[in-house]
């Protein structure tokens, strides 16, 4: 069976809530009586969750505390049937915590408080060469700009030549550009490990977003020609994806919405699942992009970032997932 190694960082999420309490989450009152509800939330960790839920094996690979909220965490994601062993536990650490809060037009503000994560800490620990070895038995290996973002210059250097060497024997790397700026010391610093990233994967998703926070006045093909991996996504502001993969291009358009959007959160985390899931189940480029836009345009019609179980697609039938080959 197919298998992907997610790598990133999940936080304890402080949503701005309407009132009263969800099931399974706590609430308290903030300065000027603001109700805010406890979830948990990261951009890899809801790409590994949606995987599961599409029948793919999947690995998080992180660094949690031994607190009470790393143990929900753990238990929340064996539950989605995430698997765990390779999630690190550090004893004193805590999760970072990020909290939302939604202005009367609906625009969403983070503010953030993550400088202390253990998820930080995950390219320095005395296991991370295991953790790094084992990237060599998954088919691919999926993380995003976020992930790059906390690690540091030693520790993306440490990754990379990781993800190099997995490459070798035919593990797949798909780099997801998911840019926040907050997360880097300057866009030069930002820039720098694109380039890394861009020469290193096998499948890149990207999008005009992340792409023009960086590169800023550049058209789509300038933006595109940035980036040399044999198989790329590239998502317009429309809902629309311009595709590049050996023997061809393709444009695949999103089928028009037929119910009101709710919530934009995870609309990338979820398109980048069900084209992994698309491609390790044999199917094109092209159907994979449709997979896409299919789980994404649904997952933005529910609030929050996972959407309930029973609102999940039905399950399409793939074709066998080809042979691992390595890389020459």
């Amino acid at each position: 069976m197919a298998s992907v190694a997610c790598i990133g960082e999940c936080m304890v999420e402080l949503r701005q809530a309407q009132g009263g309490q969800s099931a399974g989450q706590s609430s308290g009152h903030g300065q000027g009586g603001g109700l805010y509800s406890r979830g948990f939330g990261g951009d890899t960790l809801n790409t590994a969750v949606y995987l599961a839920r599409l029948e793919v094996k999947v690995d998080y690979l992180t660094a949690l505390g031994d607190d009470a909220l790393s143990d929900e965490m753990i238990a929340a994601w064996n539950a989605e049937g995430v698997g765990t062993r390779r999630v690190s536990r550090l004893p004193g650490k805590l999760p970072g915590l990020y909290m939302i809060q939604t202005d009367a037009k609906g625009e969403r503000q983070f503010f953030h408080w993550r400088d202390s994560a253990a998820a930080r800490q995950l390219m320095s620990l005395p296991e991370t060469d295991e953790l790094l070895n084992s990237l060599m038995s998954y088919d691919i290996i999926y993380l995003s700009a976020i992930t790059l973002s906390i690690y540091g210059a030693a520790g993306r250097e440490r990754l990379f030549a990781a993800i190099k060497r997995a490459r070798l024997l035919g593990t797949r790397f798909v780099f997801d550009t998911n840019f926040r700026a907050r997360g880097w010391p300057d866009r030069d610093v930002a820039r720098e490990v694109f380039a890394t990233a861009f020469a290193t994967a096998d499948i890149v998703l990207t999008s005009t977003e992340d792409l023009l926070a960086l590169y800023p006045g550049e058209s789509h093909e300038q933006l595109m020609a940035r980036i040399p991996t044999p198989e790329l996504v590239f998502r317009l502001a429309e809902p629309v994806s311009l595709l590049r993969f050996p023997g061809g291009t393709s444009e695949v358009r999103a089928e028009p919405m037929t119910k009101p959007v709710v919530d934009t959160t995870a609309a990338g985390d979820s398109f980048a699942a069900a084209y992994i899931a698309a491609r390790l189940g044999g199917s094109d480029p092209v159907e994979a992009a449709q997979a896409g836009h299919r789980l994404a345009s649904l997952v933005i019609c529910y609030a929050g970032a996972i959407i309930p179980g029973y609102a999940m697609p039905p399950k399409k039938r793939h074709r066998p997932a080809t042979t691992r080959q390595a890389t020459k």
